[in-house]
């Protein structure tokens, strides 16, 4: 049995991650924006160990979810799936961030730095990653007019940027990022053509499987199967410019160590 700690998973394919990984005897920590959403998640699943409480969009709610989580951890694998969508109008958080880098990269980032080190790491990020621009010049979009789905795409680069980063910086952690398709979740809409079975499996088959494909790290996966991101998610160079990005904003820092 694993312990596994699920961001984003009041629905959605956060939702069904857990329900996965709970039907095949694991233990599972949920976490949800708000309390109403937390109730609401702790009925539709009862099954769950707990069900944590924080919106990510606020760095200091974060850090709280980092807090609860270490208190109820520590977890051999922890799976980012919280986000918001590429339909995102431009919305400042309490910290001065556009609401789609906050939740999609810097919670991912803080939580990462803060929850105590598991065994595996899941990032979840999209196909909309490449050819995003990773310059990294502009990430609050302060100097640029707003277009949602160029913010999104860029914030899924950083998350396997992220997820790269980290496997290099912790060669102990199996550290991977995962495309889950257009599926037709809330997010993804209605007539997304993937499949929605798909679009969950490979996180729970990186976070608990046991197969030699799976215990690999800084890989990008799609439905169960390794596949080659943007070349840029390689550069080292880049990597340490969005974590040092991510601790100038955060103030937290990411630990070096292996």
């Amino acid at each position: 049995m694993a312990r596994v700690f699920v961001t984003g998973s009041a629905d959605g394919l956060g939702l069904m991650a857990a329900r996965s990984l709970l039907e095949n005897g694991h233990e599972v920590v949920l976490h949800a924006r708000n309390p109403t959403r937390a109730e609401d998640t702790r009925k539709r699943v009862a099954a769950a160990k707990a069900v944590v409480v924080g919106d990510l969009a606020s760095l200091a709610q974060t850090r709280g979810v980092a807090e609860q989580a270490n208190r109820l951890g520590p977890f051999d694998a922890v799976i980012h799936n919280a986000g918001v969508g590429y339909q995102e109008p431009r919305v400042q958080t309490e910290d001065g961030l556009p609401r789609v880098f906050a939740v999609n990269v810097l919670s991912f980032y803080v939580l990462t730095a803060l929850v105590h080190r598991p065994k595996r790491l899941v990032y979840l990020s999209s196909g909309m990653h490449s050819g995003a621009d990773a310059t990294l010049e502009d990430v609050e979009w302060a100097t640029r007019r707003w277009r949602g789905a160029a913010a999104y795409a860029e914030s899924k680069l950083c998350d396997v940027l992220l997820a790269f980063a980290v496997a290099r910086r912790w060669p102990s952690v199996l550290s991977n990022a995962v495309d889950p398709g257009w599926v037709p979740t809330r997010m993804g809409g209605p007539s997304a053509p993937d499949d929605l079975e798909e679009g969950y499996r490979t996180q729970v088959w990186l976070a608990v499987g046991d197969d030699p494909a799976a215990l690999v790290s800084g890989k990008y996966f799609h439905h169960l199967r390794p596949k080659e991101p943007d070349p840029v998610v390689y550069d080292v160079g880049r990597q340490e410019k969005l974590l040092e990005l991510c601790r100038r904003f955060a103030g937290v820092a990411l630990d070096a160590g292996s």
